[in-house]
């Protein structure tokens, strides 16, 4: 991990916020399952101080607060100060009165040792820098007894839904192949490597559980609206080309999508890992 690393990431997340902040309901409807999984395993209590980490929009972390009581805190963070902000709006929608938002980077925690409750987090860990030293950080800033849920994504050809466009990309060229380890939504898709991640950090061996999440789109069009407003990488690479490798690239990407095609649109399932260990 590197200063400039974090620097990067807080701009690109940043960058991303508002899209995500827009297509909120969308990404819930989705993911619901996974954030509904989470909770569960992070079994809150009225009272409790919990906190969530790369909240974005904070949804996973409000469906916990709501468990907490009056006399329960959620904090919930990001290293975005965009995406903390998104948060705050939506806890304000809710009219949620226990929950503190922070902008807080996950890998060097503004919190003393063992003042937290239970903590949780939903595809963050994978996109972090050095995620073994945010999960140290986890570790040290729990009580004893505390819990740890969060959710990565499973494998990339599991998750079509997400890959589709990049893989367009290479195929004509125009994206070098991913390092598989690098910061990304499948860098700790493989479960031997996050279960010993998460041993290393001081954790028990961890529970992982799949959960399927399915993603709908009215269109191709709106398929790509979506992806676009999520991942600052893709509307970037697209928006470079001119109009004629942009056609290529969507063309063959429709293609990619065909079996997924129903009278409604698209419907396309994908794998999340559910991650719970103390």
């Amino acid at each position: 991990m590197t200063d400039e690393e974090t620097v990067r990431s807080r701009e690109s997340w940043g960058a991303a916020a508002a899209g995500w902040e827009a297509q909120r309901e969308r990404v819930w409807a989705a993911s619901a399952p996974v954030g509904e999984a989470i909770v569960a395993a992070l079994d809150p209590q009225p009272g409790q101080t919990l906190l969530e980490l790369a909240a974005g929009p904070g949804d996973t972390g409000f469906t916990a607060a709501l468990l907490l009581g009056p006399a329960g805190l959620l904090i919930s963070s990001d290293l975005a100060p965009e995406m903390v902000d998104a948060a705050r709006r939506r806890g304000a929608e809710l009219g949620l009165e226990n929950v503190e938002y922070r902008v807080l980077d996950a890998q060097a925690l503004d919190l003393p040792d063992g003042s937290i409750d239970g903590i949780l987090c939903r595809w963050g860990y994978m996109l972090m820098p050095d995620p073994l030293q945010a999960l140290r950080e986890t570790r040290r800033v729990l009580r004893d007894g505390g819990r740890l849920s969060f959710a990565v994504w499973g494998p990339r050809g599991r998750n079509r839904w997400a890959t589709a466009i990049g893989r367009s990309l290479l195929a004509v060229g125009l994206m070098e192949p991913p390092d598989p380890l690098a910061p990304g939504m499948f860098a700790l898709a493989d479960t031997g490597r996050l279960a010993d991640l998460i041993v290393t950090a001081g954790f028990e061996p961890p529970a992982i559980a799949e959960v399927v999440v399915s993603w709908r789109y009215d269109s191709f069009d709106e398929y790509v609206e979506v992806q676009t407003s999520l991942s600052r990488d893709l509307r970037s690479r697209l928006e470079e080309l001119d109009a004629a490798a942009r056609t290529q690239v969507l063309e063959a990407t429709r293609e990619q999508l065909q079996p997924y095609a129903n009278d409604a649109g698209y419907t396309i399932d994908g794998v999340s890992l559910v991650v719970s260990a103390s």
